[in-house]
């Protein structure tokens, strides 16, 4: 769930937030009818459809999650991705690389459950993005595999990678997609797709299950934030106990200048002396972790 997301309360979700858009897309007929849209092009009937489906490799692994993952009757997977980005963020800049491991990751769970690379399913990573991710103001932005020395000569993998830009204004994308883009950016239902989505959101919005699960994912996500600010605060104490311990300070007079808690800063004291005398930060900092950890 991305972070505009964590902000709103349930009431307020629309189609373009992580949550609502992977519940409302679990609709096989629906999922079926928005990857027409942004395809243009039919495809078969959805087989299996999992929102916000989590890849793990390594048992120590951090997993991959990506929003809508889909299998047609005809062995093509697609991964549609909602992204509500702005310019400045890192991730906007890690676009490429995020549509990479993503198809990689595709691969690999293909791959691990006893199949052959030669018969790899073909299959589409959908980046539906509410700003122009390339900043060359196309409608979208298609990428396969191509020979630079003969760029009319695909490599045929079957892979193919496509970044949406909803925020297009032309006039030569087909009525759907337009309508589709308007839906995403604004909410304005104007067409027969979009009609269907808005109505499964406003229904959505009534599932007292939906919410529940919304609700604890938020507390969780909130949760695992303020846990971030506790260990950036705990660092920050670390390293200013062993600068003081450089200096050849004792655990009173620590706790004087800090004016912290002498329990809490004894325990640090006492952590840092067995990397004395250097006091190396990173490495007290990981046994205090440790130590939280047993």
């Amino acid at each position: 769930m991305n972070r505009q997301s964590v902000a709103k309360n349930y009431d307020e979700l629309e189609f373009r937030d992580d949550f609502m858009f992977g519940k409302v897309m679990e609709d096989m007929n629906l999922c079926r009818e928005v990857l027409e849209c942004l395809l243009q092009h039919p495809v078969a009937k959805l087989k299996d459809i999992q929102a916000q489906r989590e890849f793990k490799f390594t048992s120590d692994g951090k997993p991959i999650r990506v929003d809508v993952y889909s299998e047609d009757t005809e062995n093509r997977i697609y991964d549609a991705e909602m992204q509500n980005l702005n310019h400045k963020s890192a991730e906007y800049h890690q676009l490429p690389k995020r549509s990479r491991y993503y198809q990689g990751a595709i691969d690999i769970d293909f791959m691990n459950k006893g199949n052959t690379y030669k018969v790899l399913p073909e299959s589409r990573v959908l980046f539906i993005c509410t700003f122009d991710p390339f900043k060359k103001g196309l409608s979208q932005y298609t990428f396969r595999e191509r020979c630079d020395e003969k760029g009319d000569l695909l490599l045929n993998d079957g892979t193919m990678k496509i970044f949406y830009n909803s925020r297009y204004q032309g006039d030569d994308i087909p009525d759907e997609l337009r309508d589709f883009y308007e839906y995403v950016n604004h909410g304005k239902a104007r067409s027969r797709l979009t009609e269907k989505i808005d109505k499964a959101v406003l229904n959505g919005r009534k599932n007292e299950l939906w919410r529940t699960q919304y609700m604890k994912e938020r507390v969780l996500l909130m949760d695992a934030k303020e846990e971030g600010r506790e260990e950036g605060r705990t660092d920050l104490l670390v390293s200013m106990v062993c600068k003081k311990l450089r200096k050849g300070k004792d655990i009173a007079q620590i706790v004087d200048e800090l004016e912290e808690d002498e329990v809490r800063i004894a325990v640090i004291c006492e952590t840092a002396r067995k990397f004395a005398p250097e006091y190396d930060e990173k490495k007290v900092s990981e046994e205090l972790g440790v130590m939280d950890a047993i």
